[in-house]
């Protein structure tokens, strides 16, 4: 790093690289606000990485009459929906009736409220089914003869994130991977603080306004900046999840009732691949390393293997991760009955800092306006609010405008660019059509044949799309590539982390992203 760059100056300081700090980095930034965020490892690394992969209004919450909750939810499930059509889709989920818990009648009348709490556009009502006619009934024990069918949606969660650091970056924010915030103190009414990067420099960072979006980290970073605030004691609460081979072959999603209360997922994942999800327990380790226990392993196994013919056990795993997610104590017993809404905390007695605690990756865009609406008056900044009608980065399919088509008639998009780049395996076409949307023609720009893909890293793997994620999406690693940005290290061999790795060492790429 060079002598000038060691000392920069911004509005806000966004402390914190997952789904909130990246969401409040790119709404401040398209405000007119100079923005930086730190993340000291990489994009999504920790909770928004681990989530169940859904954008949905939270029909469970409804038992604990969290209805504002679920109706804020349910509203920014169609505007994500629309903002990002490559990474968030439509899905249908097939609810089983199991006797003995939740009584048919509750379920139905459940299920017509998370119909009707906020307008539909994009998905489907919900129905009763005869299990012993609908297709997602044949996998399923001969016991359940009874389900619902309901809409929400699918997410690739840390895409989801990267592309909400792209846009900041390309209004103008400087966005900082790999960079911790070792201190912040104030000094004249602002913040100055000490960040050190991978390489072990230090850049000190003058900033009017902090912004706490550590997540797990949340309370720790609040009072070591600010040791008078009140202070929120936060619950975490682990989430794990297990991914074996398809335990079914058609389009639809499972969730299944617990005796204990709790609900699981089970949701067709990566083409070849069944997510089942997630354990809600009280977490006291290191949230650095989040492991799944082979308790919970088995718990999913066991519920799995309650509903469907083919049951599985712990060696059919396999991959699995676990996440905690930061959920602000409030005095319930049960994990499961925690509010997963979030609050914010705007302490300006001084330099002015806003924390973020709890919070679901569903209404990310909804709190980064909150949290943007909160500062910006500090700030004396009068930009407007604009997330709720503007694309993330490759979400513009039919134009620069969220639109309902670019979600109903992706598929057509997507045979479009097969048709367009036929000089590729569909099937990839179809890989890099959902995970970069329109700027599939940015990643393939001057490319022509086969050849002008550069390498083949792996089967699937060429160089042009490697040099592409470091140059754009910050991206370092093998684990970074393999793992967030796609999940390419569920489809190839073991060794491919090693030779990917050692790809780029020897690659002579610019990691600055452009």
């Amino acid at each position: 790093m060079n002598q000038e760059q060691r000392k920069l100056e911004c509005d806000v300081l966004v402390v914190g690289g997952g789904i909130n700090g990246t969401g409040i980095a790119r709404d401040a930034a398209g405000r007119g606000l100079s923005v930086l965020l730190c993340e000291k490892n990489d994009l999504a690394s920790h909770t928004s990485s681990a989530s169940s992969k859904l954008i949905h209004g939270g029909l469970r919450y409804l038992e604990y009459y969290e209805f504002n909750l679920v109706r804020k939810a349910l509203i920014e499930r169609e505007v994500l929906m629309r903002s990002a059509p490559h990474i968030i889709s439509p899905l249908r989920f097939v609810m089983p009736h199991l006797k003995g818990l939740r009584p048919a009648w509750m379920l139905r009348a459940g299920l017509f409220l998370y119909d009707h709490l906020a307008r539909r556009e994009l998905l489907s009502g919900s129905q009763s089914v005869d299990l012993r006619r609908h297709v997602a009934g044949a996998p399923l024990k001969a016991t359940f003869t009874r389900g619902f069918v309901y809409s929400d949606g699918w997410v690739d969660d840390a895409r989801l994130v990267v592309l909400n650091a792209m846009d900041a970056a390309e209004k103008g924010a400087a966005v900082m991977t790999r960079t911790a915030c070792e201190s912040v103190l104030q000094q004249d009414g602002k913040w100055l603080a000490t960040l050190r990067d991978a390489g072990q420099n230090l850049l000190q960072v003058q900033a009017r306004c902090l912004v706490n979006a550590t997540g797990s980290w949340a309370a720790q970073f609040q009072q070591a900046s600010t040791p008078q605030a009140s202070g929120k004691t936060l619950r975490l609460i682990k989430g794990s999840h297990i991914v074996v081979k398809r335990l079914f072959d058609h389009p639809y999603a499972y969730i299944f009732q617990h005796p204990d209360g709790r609900i699981v997922f089970a949701i067709p994942y990566e083409q070849d691949f069944t997510l089942i999800g997630t354990t809600d327990i009280d977490y006291h380790g290191d949230i650095n390393q989040v492991p799944i226990t082979q308790d919970e392993i088995a718990y999913l196994c066991e519920l799995s293997s309650l509903y469907f013919k083919q049951t599985i056990c712990p060696a059919d795993v396999v991959w699995s991760y676990s996440g905690v997610r930061p959920l602000v104590d409030d005095g319930e017993l049960d994990a499961k009955a925690i509010t997963r809404d979030y609050r914010l905390e705007l302490e300006h007695a001084g330099a002015p800092v806003l924390t973020v605690f709890g919070g679901k990756i569903t209404t990310f865009r909804k709190l980064a306006e909150d949290a943007v609406d909160m500062i910006t008056p500090v700030l004396a900044n009068h930009g407007r609010r604009w997330t709720g009608n503007a694309c993330l980065p490759g979400g513009d399919i039919f134009g620069p405008l969220p639109e309902n088509r670019s979600v109903l008639e992706f598929d057509a998009f997507v045979r479009n660019v097969q048709q367009e780049f036929s000089w590729l395996p569909a099937l990839l076409v179809r890989r890099y059509a959902h995970a970069y949307g329109s700027r599939i023609r940015h990643l393939l720009k001057a490319c022509d044949s086969l050849a002008d893909m550069g390498e083949a890293i792996a089967d699937g793997l060429y160089a042009r799309e490697v040099r592409y994620l470091i140059q754009y999406e910050w991206a370092r690693c093998a684990n970074d590539i393999l793992w967030r940005r796609s999940k390419l290290g569920l489809h190839l061999p073991d060794d491919t982390a090693v030779k990917l790795d050692a790809w780029i060492a020897t690659s002579n790429i610019d990691t600055e992203c452009k």
